[in-house]
């Protein structure tokens, strides 16, 4: 079975719908210390790493340049909510991990975000939020498993992943 170029269309706008609502919703819950919802990102992505991981994966991962990259761990490091450490294979790489000031803050904002969202979700049944959620965790696992690391090509000056863009529908 094949999805149609119609349904998937329409799939991309209502994730970017989707993703737009849910920051609009837990912004409700931000507080003026809040790091913001970029350096979050890679907060939990470091985390998810479990012990240690290379910049360059975290960056990868999150389907950004290097020196962007740089620049929020820069900041999340002057925050004392990670730490980078050179890595003992590579000298010229770094391994981060998190700390646990970065660990708590995670687990308070993770906290405020889902009260947040469950107060929203007042009229929802638990098996439907479940469904919901399995279902966005299967596309997420399909659209990983679908975009192949590719060597990134220079675009206007800058670095861009081109596969990437295009899920993104940006070409």
């Amino acid at each position: 079975m094949t999805v149609r170029q119609h349904t998937a269309t329409e799939l991309v706008y209502c994730i970017f719908d989707l993703q737009r609502a849910l920051r609009c919703a837990t912004a409700a819950s931000a507080r003026p210390a809040d790091l913001g919802v970029a350096l979050e990102g890679v907060l939990r992505f470091i985390a998810d790493g479990g012990g240690q991981s290379r910049a360059s994966d975290i960056a990868a991962r999150l389907g950004v340049g290097p020196s962007a990259l740089s620049r929020q761990v820069a900041e999340l490091e002057e925050h004392a909510m990670i730490k980078r450490e050179p890595d003992p294979a590579d000298g010229r790489a770094h391994l981060l991990s998190i700390s646990d000031s970065g660990r708590s803050y995670l687990a308070e904002i993770q906290h405020r975000r889902a009260s947040t969202v469950q107060q929203m979700l007042a009229g929802w049944s638990e098996e439907d939020a479940a469904h919901t959620a399995g279902t966005v965790q299967q596309l997420t696992a399909t659209l990983r498993a679908a975009v192949v690391p590719t060597p990134r090509a220079h675009k206007t000056g800058t670095t861009q992943d081109h596969q990437s863009q295009t899920l993104a529908g940006v070409n």
